[in-house]
């Protein structure tokens, strides 16, 4: 079981470099400033979509499944408090890089989640594994952008992305190890994330993924969401 963990966790992270070597060539290629803005945009809102499908079709249903509905709510509603000070501080201290904390506050519990699942449910396992990599190669394609116009030079930025790729297997065993006898914590775990990626969404990636004049950016939230449902179904 293990070694399935570690290749799955493997994969789910290595879309975050592959996101950054993407943005790398697409920084280097695109010229025109119009045409670089809405993909970014586009990729920004495909993201969101997959991240609303993450915690529609497993986060929340898995993680209420073992829990009541009082202490689920009350685990949801203490990721949106705790995601909402950490956002909090972050601004407070000037970051701009919202994008890229986004995603790692997201990737390390859907991350330890990942490892624990295996255990319960395989299928979720699976299903949860392809939710990160499809949510991570946009969110890393955004981030190294990001990166790059908060003065990070270019070989830092692919640096830290590629380091991110390799927490996930990192974290996907601590979950193995510290919570497969623990299926309360799990789950908890689940709801937990589950708020605080919600809490994100809405307050720093929605409203950055806004462009005046093109409606059609926000049809990236249906197709991300739509690889929700088809990886449900098929799962």
């Amino acid at each position: 079981m293990p070694y399935e963990i570690i290749i799955f966790a493997f994969l789910a992270g290595s879309t975050v470099f592959i996101g950054g070597i993407l943005s790398y060539f697409f920084e280097k290629t695109v010229l025109n400033r119009k045409i670089k803005i809405e993909i970014v945009h586009f990729a920004t809102a495909f993201a969101t979509g997959i991240m609303l499908a993450a915690v529609a079709f497993v986060l929340v249903p898995k993680g209420m499944h073992s829990l009541s509905i009082g202490f689920s709510i009350l685990i949801f509603l203490l990721g949106a408090i705790v995601f909402y000070f950490l956002d909090d501080y972050i601004h407070k201290n000037k970051t701009s890089i919202p994008q890229f904390l986004s995603m790692l506050l997201d990737f390390i519990p859907e991350s330890i989640a990942l490892g624990a699942v295996f255990i319960y449910d395989y299928n979720t396992g699976i299903l949860l594994a392809i939710f990160i990599a499809c949510q991570n190669l946009p969110e890393a394609f955004t981030s190294y952008i990001e990166l790059r116009s908060s003065a990070f030079s270019k070989s830092k930025a692919l640096t830290m992305l590629f380091v991110l790729s390799f927490t996930g297997v990192v974290f996907s065993l601590i979950g193995f190890y510290l919570l497969k006898d623990n299926p309360e914590l799990t789950s908890s775990l689940m709801l937990f994330a589950a708020g605080g990626i919600l809490y994100l969404i809405f307050e720093d990636i929605a409203p950055s993924m806004k462009l005046k004049n093109s409606r059609f950016i926000a049809f990236g939230v249906n197709l991300g969401f739509l690889v929700g449902m088809l990886g449900e179904a098929l799962l």
